[in-house]
C-alpha cells in the first residue's frame, strides 16, 4: 500500500498526463464509477483517471507499470458481472475511456468505420445510418454502453443469429499494452494471413491483457424493409420448430428472434407504461421475431405466409405483425424494456447461459423443475436469443419471501442452473462475460489445458499483474 507521500506522487504525476480535473480522488466524485447496475459490486479506487486520447492511456499504463499500480479500465458501466468495478484496496486506478468518444473515420466504400473506444453504441449505430449502412449490434443499454466495453465483453445481442457476437463485428484493433506500448491493428483488411490473430486475444478478454483504445468495425447494408411479428406458442418445442420454419423460408433475412414467457410479459405491462398486451389472449410462450429484407429481395407477403404455414402446423397459436414502424417498435418495447421492468419487480437471481438451440426446451423444463423442487414457489424468467441458443435464466424469489435472504443463495440456486447447463454441453457465460461473480466457477468448467494456456497469455502480456486483476482469473 502506499503511503501518503507516495500516493500524492503518484497523483501528481497522473494530472500532469491528463490534467487536473480528469483526476477524481473526492468519494463523491468517484460514486457513479465504483458499484454496477445490480449493486452486486463495490469498489475503491485511489483515483479515477478520464483520459482523452490513446497517447494519454499509453502514459497512463507506462506509469502503471513503473509503480506497480493495478488498473481497471472501463466504458459505461453497464457491465453485468464486475469486470468494470475494482476490488476494495483503494489501491487501483479506474481508467474510465468515455472522452476516448470520436469517430474517426466512416469509410463507404470497404463498409467500415473507425471508432474510439468511448463512443457510445448508439453513437456508432447513428454514424453508419449516417452513410446508409447499419452496425447491427444491438442491445437494450445501447444508449450507454461503450464499443470498448462491447469488444472486451465479447457482446452479443438481439442481432447474433444473424450478423454473429462483437467479435464478428470487427476488422482492427488499437490496443495499449500493460507496459504502454500501443499495438496498432487498426486494419480495414479482410484477408490478411500474416501470423497469429492478435486481434482476438483482447476481445472478450475483459481489459486484463490490454485496453482498447479504438477498433475499424464492420458495417452492413441497410435494410430496405423490415418484418416484426410476435407470436403466441404453447411451448418451447414450439418455438424451436418455428425457428427451423422460418430459418429454411426466410434464410439470412431472419435477423432477431427472442423467446419470452408469459411471466417475461406480465412484469412489463404491470412495471412500465405505455405497453399493452400484444396479441387478444395470454400464451404460455412468446416469439418476436424480426425479418430485415435488403434492396432487391423481394418478399411480399413473406411473414404472412410463413406464420399462416407455422399456425396451420401447430406451431403457432396467435401472431401480431407489425403494420407500421411505430406498430414494430411498440413491439420491440416489450423485450427492451424488459431489464427494466425486471429491476421495478424486485431482486433475482441471473444466470446468462447458452446451451445448443435444440437443447433449449430440454434445458428449461430440466431447471424449472430443479429450482422449483429446490425452493417451492420461484417465479422463474427464461427469455431471450433462442435464435443462437443464448437464455437469460432470471429466478425471482415467491411472493412475500425475504428478498435480501433468497439473493444470499445464489451461489447455491446457480449451482443448480448450471447442473443442468453442463448436462445439455452448455456454457456459464454466454455474452455478458465473467468478471468477479463467474471466475471461480471457471476452472470447473473450462478444458484445463485451454485455462493454463490463458494463463501463460496472461503472464505473456501482464507480467506484473496489473490489468484489472481478480477478473476472469
Amino acid at each position: 500500500m502506499l503511503d501518503r507521500s507516495a500516493r500524492t506522487k503518484l497523483l501528481d504525476e497522473i494530472a500532469a498526463i491528463v490534467g487536473n480535473r480528469y483526476v477524481l480522488t473526492e468519494a463523491s466524485d468517484q460514486a457513479a464509477y465504483l458499484t454496477e447496475l445490480r449493486n452486486l459490486f463495490h469498489g475503491e479506487a485511489l483515483a479515477v483517471v478520464r483520459p482523452a486520447n490513446t497517447a494519454e492511456v499509453a502514459a497512463l499504463l507506462a506509469l502503471s507499470s513503473r509503480t506497480g499500480t493495478p488498473v481497471v479500465p472501463q466504458g459505461g458501466n453497464t457491465g453485468l458481472v464486475g469486470g468494470q468495478v475494482p476490488d476494495a484496496s483503494g489501491e487501483a486506478i479506474l481508467l474510465s475511456l468515455t472522452r476516448l468518444d470520436r469517430v474517426r473515420e466512416v469509410d463507404p466504400l470497404t463498409d467500415t468505420m473507425t471508432v474510439e473506444a468511448g463512443l457510445t453504441l448508439l453513437k456508432a449505430q447513428e454514424a453508419a445510418e449516417a452513410i446508409d449502412r447499419l452496425f447491427p449490434l444491438s442491445l437494450a443499454s445501447e444508449g450507454s454502453c461503450t464499443i470498448g466495453g462491447n469488444l472486451s465483453t465479447n457482446a452479443g445481442g438481439v442481432t447474433v443469429l444473424a450478423y454473429g457476437n462483437a467479435r464478428d463485428l470487427v476488422l482492427g484493433l488499437e490496443v495499449v499494452l500493460a507496459d504502454g506500448r500501443v499495438m496498432n491493428g487498426l486494419s480495414k483488411l479482410r484477408k490478411d494471413n500474416t501470423g497469429y490473430d492478435l486481434r482476438n486475444l483482447f476481445i472478450g478478454a475483459e481489459g486484463t491483457l490490454g485496453v482498447i483504445t479504438a477498433a475499424v468495425l464492420k458495417l452492413f447494408p441497410r435494410p430496405a424493409s423490415r418484418v416484426t411479428a410476435f407470436c403466441g406458442l404453447a411451448t418451447p418445442e414450439a418455438a424451436v420448430a418455428l425457428l427451423a420454419r422460418v430459418k429454411a423460408g426466410a434464410g439470412s433475412a431472419l435477423t432477431s428472434f427472442e423467446l419470452i414467457p408469459r411471466f417475461g410479459v406480465e412484469i412489463p405491462l404491470r412495471r412500465m407504461q405505455g405497453l399493452r398486451d400484444p396479441l387478444a389472449s395470454p400464451h404460455p410462450w412468446y416469439v418476436l421475431l424480426e425479418l430485415s429484407l435488403l434492396p432487391g429481395m423481394t418478399a411480399e407477403g413473406l411473414g404472412e405466409e410463413l406464420l399462416g404455414a407455422a399456425i396451420e402446423a401447430g406451431e403457432v397459436e396467435d401472431a401480431a405483425i407489425a403494420g407500421s414502424l411505430e406498430q414494430a417498435k411498440a413491439l420491440w418495447r416489450m423485450r427492451e424494456t424488459l431489464p427494466d421492468a425486471q429491476r421495478a419487480e424486485g431482486a433475482s437471481i441471473k444466470h446468462d447461459i447458452s446451451v445448443p438451440v435444440a437443447r433449449i426446451p430440454l434445458f428449461l423444463r430440466e431447471a424449472d423443475a430443479a429450482l422449483t423442487k429446490f425452493t417451492p414457489g420461484v417465479r422463474i424468467l427464461g427469455f431471450g436469443h433462442v435464435g443462437d441458443g443464448n437464455l437469460h435464466y432470471n429466478i425471482f424469489p415467491p411472493p412475500g419471501a425475504d428478498e435480501a435472504a433468497f439473493v444470499a443463495r445464489w451461489h447455491e440456486i446457480g449451482t443448480a442452473v448450471y447442473e443442468v447447463v453442463a448436462r445439455h454441453g452448455g456454457s456459464i457465460s454466454a455474452e455478458h462475460g465473467v468478471g468477479q461473480l463467474k471466475r471461480d466457477l471457471l476452472p470447473g468448467v473450462k478444458d484445463p489445458v485451454a485455462l493454463d494456456l490463458m494463463r501463460v497469455l496472461k503472464h505473456a502480456l501482464d507480467p506484473k499483474g496489473i490489468l484489472n486483476p481478480g477478473k476472469v482469473l
